[in-house]
């Protein structure tokens, strides 16, 4: 056990190294591209914190444990949106256009919504995965199309790599994100699962958590750097990538039997969407304040977790 604490810190030290020269990657990337440090933070920073998930969930997938496979991308994508851009606000307030506010934001809850009438039935097959692929395309294409013209609007500033540096960062940033969450998420799950947990908890908290841990150091340095648009793009963008994408590939190659993930989980996941998207709608900003009660609303739901609180509802 004591080997796995060290492990675990390691793991944390890894991957708030690696998101400081990967939010400095991203950023000249941003502005070689003549595109907004937002568009980035919704696609190629949103990719690369995302790799953790997708390899527990692809791996879970695999082994038969859909329960922790989707557990871990809906616990994942809560954790994003409430407790990364709540921690984010308090450092620095979070300023949204309504482009955001109507566009990417709404497609955060129309994702959540998607995912929960696919799975309503209780799997995932290959036809309901390739739904989400398409959908994870049709954003994609999107965002590309829209990029250049947020570029112009909002212009770029900053410093700028050689070509060499920028990749180097970003390359190394990805690898150290993704190898530090793995050293962390395979610790911290032999550390839960040693005490008794579900799949189902260890995937919502755990392993959502951890393989998020990329996710949090990205925005959080981010924030601290004045780069707004990196940090909540990074954690939008990282909760359509991990329902349509990942969740797409894992239940296309290895269709999904849903048994553990309850009404409280799917009510979190799209109900974090609403507050993100009704606290941005108040002067098109996230104060602290707000900041707070998303935290706070993270925590209660970790609770009632922990203490295996359920809700029944009819649809």
């Amino acid at each position: 056990m004591f080997l796995d604490v060290i492990l675990l810190l390691l793991g944390i030290i890894v991957v708030i190294w690696g998101a400081d020269k990967f939010t400095d990657g991203a950023s000249s990337m941003a502005r070689r591209w003549n595109v907004s440090e937002m568009v980035i933070g919704l696609t190629v920073v949103a990719m690369g914190t995302s790799m953790p998930e997708f390899v527990v969930s692809f791996f879970s997938a695999l082994d038969g444990s859909a329960d922790m496979s989707v557990g871990n991308v809906v616990g994942s994508n809560v954790f994003n949106t409430l407790l990364i851009v709540g921690v984010s606000a308090i450092m620095i307030s979070m300023s949204l256009t309504k482009k955001l506010l109507t566009r990417d934001i709404l497609f955060v809850i129309y994702s959540s919504l998607i995912l929960v009438a696919l799975s309503n039935d209780g799997t995932l097959n290959r036809w309901e995965a390739l739904v989400l692929l398409m959908c994870f395309g049709m954003y994609m294409l999107y965002s590309y199309y829209v990029s250049k013209q947020e570029a112009k609007e909002e212009g770029t500033t900053g410093e700028i790599y050689a070509w060499g540096k920028t990749l180097l960062y970003v390359v190394l940033g990805i690898g150290c994100l993704v190898g530090g969450g793995q050293l962390l998420v395979s610790n911290a799950s032999s550390l839960a699962t040693s005490c008794g947990m579900s799949e189902r908890v260890v995937g919502l908290t755990i392993l959502a958590a951890g393989t998020s841990l990329p996710e949090l150091a990205t925005s959080i340095v981010a924030a601290r750097k004045g780069s707004k648009g990196l940090a909540l793009g990074n954690a939008i963008g990282s909760n359509l990538f991990n329902i349509f994408f990942i969740l797409g590939v894992s239940a296309f190659i290895c269709p999904m039997n849903i048994k553990g993930i309850g009404t409280l989980d799917w009510i979190a996941l799209v109900g974090s969407g609403i507050v993100l998207f009704v606290f941005g709608g108040t002067g098109h900003k996230i104060t602290k304040t707000e900041g707070i009660v998303m935290i706070a609303l993270y925590i209660l739901y970790m609770a009632a977790l922990v203490m295996g609180w359920q809700v029944n509802l009819d649809f």
